[in-house]
């Protein structure tokens, strides 16, 4: 492999790509940042003699090009990049990585890709002007690598990465030991560059699931740093840059619960409820009282819950380890103490036939649970056959995979369909989600949030603050969500989406033989 050339002290530049489009993240991500980007980015930073910056196309207020996105020719004028590494955690953004990854390599950069798309299909990835792909933590291996391009050493045995070597794909096989996450540094969100705000600060403790959800591509066995380095991560961002607001990425913080707990007491001890988090748990979770209460007295305002569905046939094909029968009691008592914000998943692909419900009677099934749960927020997705998970190998074995050039990398935001359904049309697929999305996050809202203010004096006397505020800022939240949608399907081209989608069906339909049976 080709080293790149160094400069007296060259630039790491970090990017995140944009969305190709308004998505059900888009307003969150102008107020936040992926973490892993800036982890990475933290530990480049102390290889001697590297400059280091992070590029956040989500939320950015730097010079644009004619298209409204980072302008990477002036970036490049400003202060030249000599390697490029590029976030690939989102399937969705993937193309835009090649776009850039091209517009790099022209300009003689070294690139390189990391995260889970990345990871799954290395080789597209090394096709695609990115020269080294990084499998796994990235923290050591970002300084073993800007170390050998400074010190002109090749990657022969640097573990854990892929790249192409006189023609033929290499993997290195993965370091034998896993990364101390107690012995990692603080997250430096000063690296980021240009950000239009940075309100909500990610941060985290545990990295792994083993819990092997069928559509989830977060595999390999938890491990976690102790509580008390999380909460000094906590404390030097109150400190230094005035912190009050925290996402833990954490996929399941019950993981090691008895150090969440402790780390809970710990913020409650210092800060009382003066601080604000959010957080993702398990819906089981609301058994254990007292991971409930030390959460409420840190300050936890909302927790993120996968129910994915209220019907059990789909809660079994997707492997969850749990049945609807205890959802709505569990999900009340997640109510008493925080926001509820609810992920599900609608049309998702069973193994076999096993249901003859109608989608009106799914319909209802879903609308019936989300009113009876007293869930405060939540997002209806598409069933994303994401890279690297079980449910992707299934439908491509099962030849139900779009192609890439009917449904391209750019679709897979869980805003369309991406394989052929079999209990539904394609139409009812790509459109039930948003009809229920829609009706949740009414246009009603609008007018009852002067009418909850004008009530308030005697509401709260009735029935006190908390129970007011909530009702107000339920309904401010959905009006606001109301909102994003309609500029959600404003950008979305859903009729033309269709029409490609139908057109390619009926043909394959015609005649299978002259069609591939794998998405990719």
């Amino acid at each position: 492999m080709e080293l790149p050339k160094s400069a007296s002290r060259p630039l790491f530049r970090v990017i995140v790509p944009a969305f190709p489009e308004v998505n059900i993240f888009t307003w969150a991500a102008k107020k936040t940042t992926p973490l892993g980007p800036i982890t990475v980015a933290t530990a480049a930073s102390s290889v001697w003699g590297w400059q280091v910056e992070v590029i956040d196309e989500n939320n950015y207020c730097g010079p644009l090009d004619a298209a409204g996105l980072p302008d990477h020719e002036k970036l490049q004028k400003e202060n030249p990049a000599s390697v490029v590494g590029f976030y690939c955690g989102l399937s969705s953004t993937i193309d835009r990585v090649f776009e850039l990854a091209r517009f790099y390599h022209e300009r003689g950069t070294f690139n390189l890709a990391g995260s889970w798309h990345a990871h799954y299909l290395p080789e597209e990835s090394l096709k695609r002007d990115i020269d080294m792909v990084i499998h796994g933590d990235a923290d050591d291996a970002i300084r073993q690598i800007l170390s050998r391009i400074s010190e002109r050493k090749p990657f022969a045995d640097v573990p854990g990465i892929s790249f192409m070597e006189n023609g033929l794909y290499r993997r290195n096989p993965p370091q034998m030991l896993e990364i101390d996450l107690n012995s990692l540094p603080s997250p430096n969100f000063g690296l980021l560059r240009y950000p239009k705000k940075l309100k909500t600060y990610p941060i985290n403790r545990i990295r792994g699931c083993d819990m092997n959800c069928e559509f989830c591509s977060v595999k390999g066995k938890p491990r976690w740093a102790e509580p008390e380095r999380l909460f000094e991560t906590v404390s030097w961002l109150v400190d230094t840059r005035g912190a009050d607001y925290f996402f833990i990425v954490d996929d399941r913080l019950e993981e090691n619960i008895g150090g969440t707990i402790r780390f809970f007491e710990m913020v409650a001890e210092k800060y009382g409820r003066s601080l604000g988090f959010t957080v993702q748990i398990r819906l089981e979770s609301a058994k254990n009282q007292v991971f409930l209460e030390a959460m409420d007295k840190a300050g936890v305002k909302i927790v993120c819950v996968g129910f994915e569905s209220p019907i059990d046939e789909d809660l079994r094909a997707m492997q969850k380890g749990y049945l609807s029968k205890n959802m709505v009691e569990w999900s009340r008592i997640l109510r008493r103490y925080f926001k509820v914000h609810g992920m599900f998943i609608f049309g998702y692909p069973h193994k076999k036939k096993v249901t003859e419900l109608s989608v009106e009677e799914m319909i209802k099934r879903f609308k019936k649970f989300i009113h009876e749960a007293q869930i405060s927020t939540i997002q209806i997705l598409h069933p994303g056959p994401g890279v690297g998970s079980d449910l992707r190998d299934r439908l491509e074995r099962e030849g139900r995979l779009f192609p890439l050039d009917v449904v391209p990398w750019s679709n897979y935001d869980g805003s369309y369909v991406c394989f052929t359904p079999d209990n539904m049309t394609l139409a009812e697929l790509q459109e039930t989600p948003i009809k229920i999305m829609k009706w949740f996050y009414s246009s009603l809202s609008f007018f009852r949030i002067p009418l909850r203010t004008l009530s308030f004096p005697a509401h709260y006397l009735i029935k006190g603050w908390r129970h007011w505020y909530y009702g107000w800022w339920s309904d401010l939240v959905k009006y606001g969500g109301h909102l994003l949608i309609k500029q959600w399907l404003k950008g979305q081209k859903q009729d033309q989406f269709l029409t490609r989608i139908k057109k390619y069906s009926k043909e394959k339909k015609s005649s299978p033989g002259n069609f591939p049976i794998i998405g990719g």
